[in-house]
């Protein structure tokens, strides 16, 4: 548990670069938008043109790594995203900015795919979850200390200094992340799953030895074997019945992920409390309390993942959140948003999501896949995560003017209860099952 858990932590520290990348713009947007004089229109823009870039990381993900390899893909993404991070905080044109901003994306995608798959193909089956989640522990833990960077970046100065130049240093200290992640890469093994399809199984067994011990490890060669000769590799499997299933599953939960609204309150959280009545400092302040619940939930998901599983959670979590954003939509059609009240219930509300859709979404993105196809099957369903990612990013500004934050929260709350009956009747649990027992599920429907 050792070599695989410090393995784990590596590949996942991915997961910080997609935290940090996706919430820095939280604390430099509304700088930005008074340097470039952007309207809301370009305001969604300059938040969701890294996701145009995730979308096509992700979309390629897939076919890049059952063709390189899972690591040196992951290697390219992190030479994109250090790329990225320095070409935002240098453009004197907004045009500059976003070309810079899709770049990283690009990176941002490979790896928000790539890094819980890695984890789930060389994770022990009873650890899985909590494996895989240390991907999403990454991310909010980059999301909270990007909240830290911007709040202190944001003080080095007046509001001159803030508009010309704070906003450069938030995107600029994500080279440090980027380069990290780079270096420590080199340090980690191929997945063995892929190794095998290879056609490298000893190479796939000298890892698997370190994880399981001599006779689990050649079990699981043998199993994983079986399971590509049951296998054709093509994307026309994926729609046959059974594995059908598979890909709805996965493609559902995915876009419910980002459609509940999660990142417009992560992206634009400053933006909502200034709504509130709140000043620049307080707001910044409230939002690091939001990174914090953010991150103190992960760390209890982390905990349950493999106790409870990952229904139960998911269930659990979407109907706290849907209760949430009723209320919270209630405070803001009757006015009452200058108390604790709204706070509160963002609060709740990002816990509820913590524990639930933030984390248990990419475990089962990264388990229900049959080997073969994993890399492009999971691509998939990522691919259509930043999608529903990039409209919710791009329409909430215009959405908070026009409709307003009330029935904006009330949607967000629809699409929770959504989430619940899905859950509900469609997803399977999948605690405690190899990768190859769950593919064998599928096949068996």
């Amino acid at each position: 548990m050792k070599f695989v858990t410090l393995v784990s932590m590596i590949a996942a520290l991915g997961g910080l670069l997609f935290g940090f990348d996706t919430a820095v713009v939280s604390g430099a947007i509304g700088f930005m938008q008074d340097r470039f004089e952007l309207n809301e229109v370009q305001v969604g823009w300059a938040v969701s043109s890294l996701i145009i870039g995730c979308i096509f990381g992700a979309g390629f993900s897939g076919v890049l790594s059952d063709r390189f390899g899972r690591k040196k893909v992951l290697i390219a993404a992190a030479i994109l995203f250090i790329i990225g991070s320095l070409g935002s905080a240098i453009p004197d044109t907004f045009t500059g900015y976003i070309i810079a901003r899709i770049i990283g994306g690009i990176g941002i995608g490979i790896t928000s795919t790539l890094c819980p798959l890695y984890n789930a193909e060389i994770a022990p089956a009873k650890y899985r979850g909590r494996l895989v989640a240390l991907n999403q522990f990454a991310t909010v833990t980059g999301i909270f200390l990007v909240y830290f960077i911007n709040s202190g970046i944001a003080g080095w100065g007046d509001d001159a200094w803030d508009i010309a130049s704070a906003w450069r240093w938030m995107f600029g200290i994500g080279v440090l992340p980027g380069v990290l992640f780079f270096i420590l890469l080199f340090f980690v093994p191929e997945s063995p799953r892929w190794l095998i399809k290879q056609g490298r199984s000893l190479d796939a067994l000298n890892i698997l030895l370190r994880i399981h011990g001599e006779e689990a490890a050649k079990q699981e060669v043998l199993d994983i074997k079986q399971s590509f000769a049951q296998e054709n590799g093509s994307m026309k499997q994926l729609f046959s019945p059974g594995l059908r299933i598979a890909l709805i599953v996965g493609v559902v939960l995915a876009v419910l992920q980002q459609v509940t609204g999660i990142n417009a309150v992560m992206y634009y959280a400053p933006e909502i409390f200034k709504t509130m009545g709140a000043g620049t400092n307080s707001s910044l302040v409230q939002t690091i309390l939001i990174g914090f619940v953010n991150f103190a939930f992960t760390i209890v998901a982390i905990w349950l993942i493999d106790k409870v599983g990952r229904k139960a959670l998911l269930l659990i979590g979407s109907s706290l959140m849907t209760i949430c954003l009723a209320v919270i939509g209630i405070a803001f059609q009757t006015g009452h948003t200058t108390g604790p009240l709204v706070l509160v219930f963002l609060l709740i509300y990002v816990a509820s999501f913590a524990i639930s859709l933030g984390p248990v979404v990419w475990v089962i993105m990264s388990e229900i896949f049959p080997n073969r196809i994993r890399g492009k099957a999971t691509a998939i369903a990522s691919m259509a995560l930043w999608l529903a990612d990039y409209i919710v990013s791009q329409s909430f500004p215009p959405m908070l003017a026009s409709a307003g934050p009330a029935i904006t929260f009330w949607l967000f709350g629809v699409m929770s209860l959504i989430t619940f009956v899905f859950t509900w009747r469609v997803v399977p649990e999948t605690k405690g099952k190899s990768l190859e027992e769950i593919e064998s599920l599928w096949s068996a429907k």
